[in-house]
């Protein structure tokens, strides 16, 4: 993937950078694994917004992703590699050889025409999917299982790989993306090689509308509000927010506190902490 650039004709233009999407080779998705996407801009079924600053956007229809790759031994045939509205990642169609048609996360370096398989006796190559513990010592793999047979459900990002480190026993040591280094059982499948549409983190949005088109709404600041309104609210004039620690709207400790359950059932699982 390569980056545009614009020259600065207006404002909202000036820094702005897009796709050029030289790897979309289709742009129409497949009917038969597209489904309704009801998008309840942070409403929940009383009405209520229960997530704030969503909204709006561009209409949506949802790809049928297939995360748990369950096809064991069946050949499938890389058709297009198309864009995906919900992820920042391509996605691939996929023809099998009995006649079945899937989507997958697209690899990066996957071309089309490419054939993939998955299962425990597939070849070490980008786009196929095996057991953790099929898969040699250094590899970079993505879409990874936390629980045998539930689907991928970490690592499956634009530009993120996680790297095997070690296998020991029922389980293998994986270094994810964020620096984190964690235990998952070796049953569990993953996908070879990194995803796709590595550039999507160089990406600038370049003005407030572009976000509107995906239905991100503005964010107001607590200081700037009335005391009634946040915890950081009133004074005179530009005042700071008058408490030991920022917070959020509802009290609760903001920016930099740690916020996972300390005996969450997972912790046993991981050994060293992302930074």
């Amino acid at each position: 993937m390569a980056i545009r650039l614009y020259r600065a004709y207006t404002p909202g233009t000036r820094n702005r950078t897009v796709s050029t999407f030289t790897e979309i080779t289709k742009t129409s998705p497949e009917k038969s694994l597209i489904i309704k996407k009801h998008n309840k801009k942070g409403h929940n079924n009383q009405g209520k917004i229960t997530c704030r600053h969503r909204g709006g956007g561009h209409k949506r229809k949802y790809r049928l992703i297939d995360f748990k790759r369950n096809k064991i031994g069946i050949k499938a045939k890389v058709a297009s590699i198309e864009y995906d509205p919900n992820r920042n990642s391509r996605i691939a169609l996929l023809y099998y050889t009995d006649g079945e048609k899937r989507y997958i996360l697209h690899p990066r370096s996957l071309p089309v025409g490419s054939i993939v398989v998955s299962g425990p006796k597939s070849p070490i190559e980008v786009g196929n999917a095996l057991p953790l513990q099929y898969i040699p010592l250094g590899t970079a793999v993505h879409n990874i299982e936390l629980t045998p047979g539930k689907g991928g459900q970490i690592v499956r990002s634009a530009g993120t790989y996680a790297q095997i480190v070690a296998k020991e026993g029922e389980f293998v040591t994986l270094k994810l993306p964020s620096g984190e280094v964690r235990i998952i059982r070796k049953s569990c499948y993953a996908s070879i090689g990194q995803v796709g549409n590595i550039d999507s983190s160089n990406i600038t949005i370049g003005k407030a509308g572009r976000n509107r088109w995906l239905g991100k709404k503005p964010s107001v600041r607590g200081v700037v509000m009335n005391p009634v309104d946040h915890p950081h609210g009133g004074g005179e004039g530009r005042s700071p927010i008058g408490r030991s620690h920022p917070v959020t709207p509802w009290g609760r400790p903001a920016l930099g506190v740690k916020t996972r359950k300390t005996k969450k059932y997972s912790n046993n699982y991981i050994l060293r902490r992302r930074k």
